[in-house]
Parts: structure tokens; sequence; C-alpha cells
């Protein structure tokens, strides 16, 4: 077996959606943490690796990948043999689709702004911006909404078996589901109110994401 090590910032949505798969499958890994808060990621040596800075980035046996689509993609391939990817083009489809709301729609307005404002600022002695939470709750709502009208399973999104679109979604639950927006964004997802309450008692979220 390959030796796997993950660079990143645990705390980093997006290094928890393959510390997930990574869990999930059993595999041995090493965490190496990079900190994007003090500029670690910035550093000549962490460059050489992602050119962009950006967590996480998997090595490989002296090999570097880096977006997290291709992380995924690679591990369920290689590690997984394919076991976190629905075999039905039309369930595929649907499991790139979830991908692709958290990347382009739903990742900035409830990390970067309400989860940011809402935990982070307060955390650090400042004051949350209130208009930018406002401005955030109507495109997390219009996401979580899309994502419920493409759950199709239970207790996962795609059926009886975990997928990658799980691993996407359950870290931005994580932070969004310690706001009070939370309960504004997801009233009218109840089959995402049921999946969360789910998915939230594995012990690999737990581990990855407590």
């Amino acid at each position: 077996m390959a030796k796997l090590t993950v660079y990143g910032t645990p705390v980093s949505v997006y290094v928890r959606i393959v510390r997930l798969l990574l869990e999930e499958t059993g595999a041995a890994y090493d965490l190496k943490s990079v900190d994007i808060f003090d500029g670690e990621n910035q550093s000549a040596e962490y460059l050489a690796k992602n050119p962009f800075g950006k967590v996480p980035t998997l090595e490989v046996d002296g090999a570097f990948i880096y977006e997290t689509t291709a992380i995924t993609g690679y591990l369920d391939t290689v590690v997984a043999h394919h076991k976190f990817s629905p075999s039905d083009p039309l369930l595929q489809a649907r499991m790139r689709q979830i991908m692709g709301i958290v990347d382009s729609h739903l990742y900035a307005p409830a990390i970067g702004s309400i989860a940011i404002q809402r935990l982070i600022v307060p955390s650090q002695g400042g004051t949350t911006d209130e208009e930018k939470v406002s401005n955030a709750v109507a495109p997390v709502k219009q996401s979580l909404e899309a994502i419920e009208a493409l759950t199709v399973g239970t207790p996962y999104l795609l059926g009886s078996e975990i997928s990658i679109a799980d691993f996407y979604l359950i870290p931005v639950f994580t932070y969004l589901s310690q706001t009070p927006e939370y309960e504004i964004t997801i009233a009218q997802a109840p089959k995402l109110q049921t999946w969360w309450n789910a998915v939230s008692q594995l012990p690999s979220v737990k581990k990855v994401c407590a």
C-alpha cells in the first residue's frame, strides 16, 4: 500500500472531506498540519507541493495531488475501489452535482460568511458583521434546498451507501449547525435534517469533525 500523507489545517472543511473518506476506508495515513491562519500555506516549502497554497494536498509515495475533487477521486479509485461512487450513472451525476453545489454555491456563504462571522470572529474578540451574515442566508438556503431536491436516499444522500457527496456536505453542516442561521436555512429541507441527525453520529465524523 502506498504511503499517504495529508497536508492541511485540521479544522479546514476541505481537509475534513479528504480525512472522512480515508477514515471510512480504514486506510493508514499521516496528517501533517499546515496552518493557514499563520501563513504556513504560503511558505516556499508548501508552495512547492501546491502552487496555489490551498489545503489539502495529498502526498502519495512522493507524488503530490491537490484540489479536493482530484484527491477524493484518486482515493476512491485506488484506496476504496470505487466504494464511494455510485455505479448508476444518474446517481454518479447527482453526486457530482452535490459536490459542485458545495464548491460553487454553498461553501462561500455558509463557511466564508456565516460560520466565520458567528464562530471565528467572536472567538478572536471581534464583532460579528450582521449584514454579511444576513446576506449569506438566502444563498445558503437556496443551496441546501437544491441539495434537498437531489437527495434520493436514506440514511445517506444517495441511498444506503455513503458517497463522496456525503463527505463534501458533512463538514459544512458541522459548522453551520453551530450557528443560529442553521434552523432558518434548513427549514425547507426535511431530508437533510434527517440525514444530518444520522451522519453526525458516525464514528468517522466524531473523530474528524469534533
